[in-house]
């Protein structure tokens, strides 16, 4: 199954709510027609500017826009099959436009509902409730009302318009982990308990070792032994160093002996895992930020990348988590964790409109091929269940 697929099947906890909830905004003052009117067709397509009216006697020529999903079975391929101009071709013959667009040959009808303030307001409603925040479901819904109010819509068409919001949005941000000449690159690994940090370095180091680069793992997580040996490992499967101390070490003391380590090795990558603390905890932050100055002691110009990883379960906590990390540690990008587990994959756009911060992957399951580069277009239709 591709990442595509596995990222749809897995997001389908937030997909569903929209979908489901689409569903009953359009349904409740819709009205059904016939998805292959010309009328309805030509008028109530997401850009109408961009779709020339049709004249009276070419009502039935759109069909070629569209191929069929069997061409030898097209007009074009039957010689005796009547000009489209003289209209003998029963309406049940072809899938109307729409029909095609949304890939239902056998659609014969279709719900739409006017988009006035009402609608509008129930969209908000939705997007707030899969977490993708006040602010930016605002701004989502704005653009899509902007040059459409007034018009009717169908769930097809607000899904493919939501998709193109959240990919515009996200589009940005949607930046790989960056590589640099510097050897060796010290990677930074913080977020809060459970984040799922540990996992994320592992399939990290594995990643890159498979692509050639040699990696070295600090397990910073000194005070928790479960950490160091899942890090163990995973430094055993993808043939990665993993450097670590006694239980209740000093974590800054073992970044900077990881730093010469990996340097006199000629690393390309070191990898410092830290513990998990919550932001509001000063006393676990301060020990982070003591791990940056003493990092910093090594080579002030490290760590190089300071990745947050984020677990989409926590939803609109993630956002307070950002700006406290950011903070202390500098965060130059993010990655979100446990995407197949929630309902609120949303709230990726949210931080995505709010911070700007590089998203680098996202992981949907455990599988070391489950982290993966953020992609906004399969994100976004992902989330709002269109097809790929």
């Amino acid at each position: 199954m591709s990442f595509f697929g596995k990222l749809k099947q897995r997001l389908m906890k937030t997909s569903s709510r929209i979908e489901d909830g689409l569903d009953s905004i359009v349904e409740d003052g819709g009205e059904t027609e016939a998805a292959d009117t010309p009328d309805a067709v030509s008028q109530d397509l997401p850009q109408p500017e961009a779709v020339p009216e049709p004249e009276p006697a070419a009502v039935s020529e759109p069909a070629p826009v569209i191929p069929d999903p069997k061409p030898e079975q097209s007009a074009e391929s039957t010689p005796s099959q009547p000009k489209p101009s003289q209209d003998t071709a029963p309406a049940e013959a072809k899938p109307g436009l729409l029909g095609r667009i949304i890939g239902r040959k056998d659609a014969k009808t279709v719900t739409r509902r006017v988009l006035d303030d009402d609608m509008l307001e129930q969209l908000e409603e939705l997007l707030i409730a899969s977490d993708m925040g006040v602010d930016t479901a605002l701004r989502v819904t704005a653009n899509i009302a902007e040059g459409r109010f007034g018009r009717k819509l169908s769930v097809a068409e607000i899904k493919g318009l939501l998709a193109d919001e959240i990919a515009r949005i996200m589009n940005p941000v949607a930046k790989p982990l960056p590589i640099y000449p510097k050897k060796p690159q010290v990677v930074l690994v913080v977020g809060v308990n459970g984040s799922g940090k540990t996992t994320t370095i592992g399939k990290l180091a594995s990643q890159f070792r498979a692509a050639g680069k040699s990696v070295v793992i600090a397990a910073g997580d000194t005070f928790r032994a479960a950490a160091v040996e899942q890090l163990q490992v995973w430094g055993d499967r993808a043939g990665v160093p993993v450097l670590t101390a006694p239980e209740g070490s000093d974590p800054a003391s073992l970044a900077f002996d990881a730093m010469t380590k990996a340097e006199a090795d000629g690393a390309d990558l070191l990898l410092i895992d830290t513990a998990g603390r919550l932001q509001n905890r000063a006393d676990l932050m301060e020990e982070l930020a003591k791990i940056v100055r003493v990092i910093r002691k090594k080579d002030e110009t490290a760590p190089h990348n300071t990745l947050l990883v984020l677990d989409a379960t926590t939803g609109q906590n993630a956002l307070s988590q950002v700006e406290t990390f950011q903070k202390l540690a500098d965060v130059s990008g993010l990655v979100m964790t446990k995407l197949d587990g929630t309902a609120k994959g949303g709230v990726l756009v949210a931080l995505a409109d709010k911070f700007g911060l590089p998203i680098h992957a996202i992981g949907v399951g455990e599988q070391i091929d489950d982290l993966q580069a953020f992609d906004p277009e399969e994100f976004a239709k992902a989330l709002t269940g269109l097809d790929a």
